[in-house]
């Protein structure tokens, strides 16, 4: 259970779908808040995403901020208390410097990453084992840009089948990640009849997912592009992640 909650908040701050160029899927001052429930009933935690501008070394950038914490009765046996923050160019989406300090049922990380695009190095201080590690990179992004990279790529010629990939720096290594198209759904949501796109993004199976394709996640069909709804199917139960609060989009949802 514990593996099974970490993952798929590592993969919500990872996926979500994508808009035209030339129309901005996002802007300061976007916050989104999600709840997250064990198999449908149980209240399991909850994820805010929140974006903003502000000045890194007299460049003005995206900040992003990424909190995930458990809640009800899932907390009495593990506690998870996570925060990404990721700073990040305004036009190329690419991460300057990435930030994350978990604490998840005792286990610890803190390690803050800056990228260097002159040397294609990324400077990696781990706090918690006292080390500095150095790392090559080409074209990466971090768990929080990603998010919001890949809402600003193309997706008016996907077909059903058709993949998206994208390489993701997590913890000193680099990470290939595949978004898979499902198609169109009209879901049902706290905020009215919803028009969605399916993407299933392509995971390990195993000893914490089902099977390779377990993971489902429903992204709002407009201009936003912010994912509304995900659910992970789990070697034991599942695990449901939705949209309860917004703030600051781009425009509103595309409703029936």
């Amino acid at each position: 259970m514990k593996k099974q909650i970490v993952v798929v908040l590592v993969l919500f701050w990872s996926f979500a779908s994508f808009s035209q160029k030339e129309v901005p899927a996002f802007k300061s001052g976007e916050k989104l808040r999600y709840k997250m429930s064990y198999s449908g009933f149980l209240t399991a935690g909850t994820a805010v995403l929140e974006l903003n501008e502000v000045e890194l070394d007299g460049k003005k950038v995206f900040y992003s901020r990424g909190s995930g914490w458990t809640s009800g009765i899932i907390k009495w046996f593990f506690k998870i208390d996570d925060v990404y923050e990721s700073y990040f160019d305004k036009d190329t989406i690419k991460p300057y410097y990435f930030k994350r300090k978990i604490d998840e049922g005792g286990y610890k990380k803190h390690r803050n990453t800056q990228f260097n695009y002159d040397t294609k190095e990324a400077y990696v201080q781990d706090f918690i084992n006292q080390k500095d590690t150095i790392i090559a990179f080409s074209n990466v992004q971090d768990m929080m840009s990603s998010f919001y990279y890949l809402r600003t790529q193309d997706v008016k010629g996907m077909k059903k089948g058709d993949e998206i990939a994208i390489d993701m720096f997590m913890d000193s290594q680099v990470y290939p990640f595949k978004l898979r198209y499902l198609g169109k759904e009209v879901l049902k949501t706290k905020f009215g009849k919803i028009n969605t796109l399916v993407f299933r993004p392509l995971v390990q199976s195993g000893r914490i997912f089902k099977a390779e394709e377990s993971v489902t996640i429903w992204i709002t069909d407009d201009a936003n592009k912010i994912p509304i709804k995900m659910q992970a199917d789990l070697s034991v139960g599942s695990l449901r992640a939705e949209l309860q609060h917004y703030q600051g989009l781009v425009t509103d949802f595309n409703k029936r």
